[in-house]
């Protein structure tokens, strides 16, 4: 029984996939090891984080409920190093906007593959509203965190603008979520290097994060030839 769900498993990703988790999670476990081996919850979050990345690459739903683990675990190491916009923003935002994505995912599958979402195309009133919806959100969350007294509170709050950009994306099902992510990820990586100059575990997640952007690039890749696909 179960090894057949491992090789369900095994088929489902192609080779090139497979190599990309496994390495991802043996960088992340390796540099856990140099620079922390305390903060379990790191590694956990970490390793919770990339799973989500690759089954979000091949559009399937089950990504999105990872995502939702993923924000309440990153939340909680956000807030002990006092970065309140992080914490807000995965917990108020990226969390239920994943519970709103796996709902857009789990009703729009491509030709009743519930493993594969249907690619969709953003249209002018898309973009109007993300737009629109990321200028206000960045101005509310400015002020928050400048009440909060926020650390590295520019790069929070570009943070957000990043966040909510890959958020709408992955809920409108377009490919462009994985870039909007890649970008956080970009922002993410240089807020916790800042971060680890006076924790020096924090290079775990910011290696973490280097980990995640090279998956958000691949999703981008993987999620356009669905798209071409799909349009076949």
């Amino acid at each position: 029984m179960l090894s057949k769900k491992f090789n369900s498993i095994v088929v489902y990703f192609t080779k090139g996939e497979i190599v990309l988790w496994f390495s991802s999670v043996i960088i992340i476990f390796l540099f856990f090891l140099l620079f922390d081996r305390e903060n379990f919850l790191t590694l956990t979050a970490s390793l919770i984080g990339v799973t989500s990345l690759i089954f979000n690459a091949k559009g399937n739903p089950l990504g999105q409920l990872l995502m939702i683990i993923f924000s309440i675990f990153y939340g909680i190491i956000s807030f002990k190093f006092a970065y309140y916009g992080e914490m807000i923003t995965y917990l108020g935002m990226t969390a239920p906007m994943a519970v709103f994505s796996f709902i857009s995912w789990i009703k729009n599958p491509y030709n009743g593959n519930k493993s594969e979402v249907k690619v969709n195309r953003l249209n002018l009133k898309d973009i109007i509203v993300m737009l629109f919806l990321t200028a206000v959100i960045t101005l509310i969350f400015y002020y928050i965190l400048d009440i909060l007294h926020t650390v590295n509170m520019i790069w929070s709050t570009i943070s957000v603008t990043t966040s909510f950009f890959a958020v709408f994306l992955t809920f409108r099902r377009s490919p462009f979520y994985a870039l909007g992510y890649a970008l956080n990820d970009i922002v993410l990586i240089i807020m916790w290097i800042f971060a680890s100059f006076s924790d020096v575990s924090y290079v775990s997640v910011a290696v973490c994060f280097i980990v995640f952007l090279v998956n958000d690039i691949y999703g981008f890749i993987n999620w356009n030839k669905m798209q071409k696909h799909q349009n076949e």
